[in-house]
């Protein structure tokens, strides 16, 4: 398929756009852009400074993706944006460029950033995640596959939010959110495992429901006994663990190192 470009559109010519690429009225096109097959670009969004797309990917109306990160120490360093293939970038969204020479700000594929929200600077999203209209996702910010993030919320700076992980709107995130659970409130806190999301992975059929299962022991010991978080994990792994629970035990134990936020706690 050929490229379009509608007339009122300002494209640099030093830009690199695949086949099948579809640019909308007064869209604007730096000279750094790197387009992949089969994008499309909605009127008036900004793509400026060093940005990277794959295949398929669609860009809503206003969207301003790539420029400089909103960030004191930033001098001007050659930094970029990493997007990878059909993913759906709403209405206003906003995703800034990484703050420091070499470094990025990536999404992965498949992802679903509704209208107002806003990635910043050195953010890692991986695969499949849907984040709500109107949250506003701070520096350095790390959320893994499948995740999904509730609207009108703020997440703060060098957050984790672990896979398959639910957040309700609304909810203050101030440090990080294990995998596979469901956490919301203003202070926000672990509440359960995020069943839905563990059934429409399939992770609750895994194995004959026994990583579904573990999960459920761990929970219990995380969450519902009169434990210290880390000698819930000293007894956790003390015990053999499956695939799924190992995630949630090393995600755990790494949040609590010096230099991380530490893990949101359980309602009690």
């Amino acid at each position: 398929m050929a490229t379009t470009i509608h007339p009122t559109a300002v494209v640099d010519p030093r830009a690199e756009l695949a086949a099948g690429v579809a640019v909308g009225p007064y869209a604007v096109i730096g000279p750094q852009v790197r387009l992949g097959p089969d994008c499309s670009i909605g009127p008036h969004v900004v793509l400026d400074g060093r940005v990277r797309m794959g295949r398929g990917n669609r860009i809503f109306p206003g969207a301003c993706i790539g420029l400089e990160p909103q960030d004191l120490k930033y001098t001007g360093d050659p930094t970029e944006v990493v997007i990878g293939d059909d993913n759906t970038i709403r209405e206003y969204v906003t995703i800034n460029r990484a703050t420091t020479h070499s470094q990025q700000t990536r999404i992965g594929d498949g992802n679903l950033l509704m209208a107002y929200s806003h990635l910043g600077h050195n953010c890692a999203l991986g695969d499949r995640i849907v984040i709500a209209n109107g949250v506003a996702v701070a520096g350095h910010v790390v959320i893994g596959d499948r995740a999904v993030i509730g609207g009108v919320l703020g997440i703060h700076q060098f957050v984790q939010i672990g896979s398959l992980a639910m957040v309700g709107g609304m909810s203050r995130i101030e440090r990080d959110v294990p995998p596979f659970t469901l956490v919301e409130g203003h202070p926000s806190r672990v509440r359960a495992l995020n069943t839905i999301g563990l059934r429409r992975s399939g992770l609750t059929e895994l194995d004959g429901g026994l990583q579904f299962a573990d999960l459920k022991r761990c929970w219990s010991l995380l969450y519902r006994q009169e434990l210290t978080l880390a000698k819930a994990l000293d007894q956790l792994r003390a015990t053999p663990l499956t695939a799924a629970a190992e995630t949630l035990v090393a995600f755990l134990e790494s949040s609590l190192q010096p230099g991380r936020r530490g893990p949101i706690p359980g309602a009690r």
